[in-house]
């Protein structure tokens, strides 16, 4: 879907003799940096206020952090840059929610967003969020989002992926992928990408056994878990009060409280017992490699939060090579 700006001009290209820089708002772990980076972009800063997501974030990047909340961020202690991203916080948007939208601090933070584009005018504002952005308050939210955007300038298309068709990682994840251009050309250059045949299945990214603290067996809930989880080929749920299978042969959307008990924990038979998945393991289902490192001091907890809270890099991959491919050839 595109939309166009209104009664702005379009700005002239990029120079494509240099690499185009990204500048990053709320950078988690650094996902969509990482996605960025192997398409190719150079990463020239990242913002991020979570302390432990900035301790994993430093680990597995190079470039200037500001650890800070945004709106303490002043848009003069970073360099000017081709891009912007952000995931910016979805929980003000998200059904899961309250729905609150705009009345919602979190939800205001995308005022914030268009501070940074105020002042460092990017020639692309690369933006994702939870699928029900576009239905939070009958379409109203995104409505104003999307004219405080064409207000700028911006031409505009948008699209809702899933992890598991656009990403080839077996995971169920639906996310809206909001890609701004400055200049039309650029814009209607651009298609986001096609779906992909999905070769990984579960058991390539889930290992064989793993250590005992992951296992259920000591756990009440264990004799009705036997009972149900009989499937070896997929990923189930922990519904607090049933088991739910995913007929799909898919994992479930990971989210920030998983692994932790409770609600929607993502569990598997391996070739020992019934057990939740490992942080490690969740990394995998969000296309990040095990080169990407964990500090060894950090509670699992944590971790789970992060991983939830990130993106899934392969699909940002594929997203950022279709915005290369427009500013090359627009």
């Amino acid at each position: 879907m595109i939309d166009m700006p209104l009664n702005r001009p379009c700005s002239h290209g990029l120079d494509n003799s240099k690499k185009m820089r990204v500048g990053g708002l709320f950078a988690g772990i650094g996902g969509i940096e990482l996605g960025f980076k192997k398409a190719g972009f150079e990463i020239a800063w990242a913002n991020e206020i979570d302390k432990n997501a900035c301790i994993t974030y430093r680990n597995n990047h190079s470039h200037p952090l500001f650890e800070k909340d945004i709106k303490q961020l002043d848009t003069r202690e970073v360099e000017k840059i081709d891009i912007l991203t952000g995931g910016f916080p979805c929980q003000a948007f998200s059904v899961a929610g309250y729905r609150k939208g705009f009345e919602d601090d979190r939800g205001n933070i995308f005022f914030e967003i268009l501070r940074f584009i105020d002042d460092l005018e990017p020639k692309v504002v690369f933006l994702e969020n939870v699928k029900n952005l576009q239905s939070h308050d009958n379409g109203n939210t995104f409505k104003v989002i999307m004219q405080e955007l064409k207000s700028r300038g911006y031409c505009i298309k948008h699209k809702v992926l899933n992890s598991a068709e656009y990403g080839n990682v077996p995971q169920n994840r639906e996310r809206i992928y909001v890609v701004c251009f400055k200049n039309r050309n650029h814009c209607e250059n651009f298609e986001f990408p096609k779906p992909q045949k999905l070769t990984q299945t579960i058991h390539d990214l889930v290992d064989a056994q793993t250590q005992e603290q992951y296992y259920y067996n000591t756990s009440r809930y264990y004799p009705q878990l036997k009972e149900k989880m009989t499937n070896r080929e997929t990923i189930y749920q922990w519904r607090r009060v049933y088991v739910r299978e995913n007929k799909n042969n898919l994992c479930p959307t990971l989210t920030a409280n998983m692994g932790t008990g409770g609600h929607n924990v993502p569990l598997v038979i391996d070739t020992k017992d019934i057990r939740k998945l490992t942080p490690r393991e969740c990394a995998r289902f969000q296309g990040y490699d095990d080169s990407f490192g964990f500090d060894k001091g950090m509670a699992n907890s944590h971790i789970y939060k992060q991983i939830g809270n990130s993106v899934t890099v392969s699909v940002v991959e594929a997203v950022a090579k279709k915005i290369k491919e427009a500013l090359v050839h627009g």
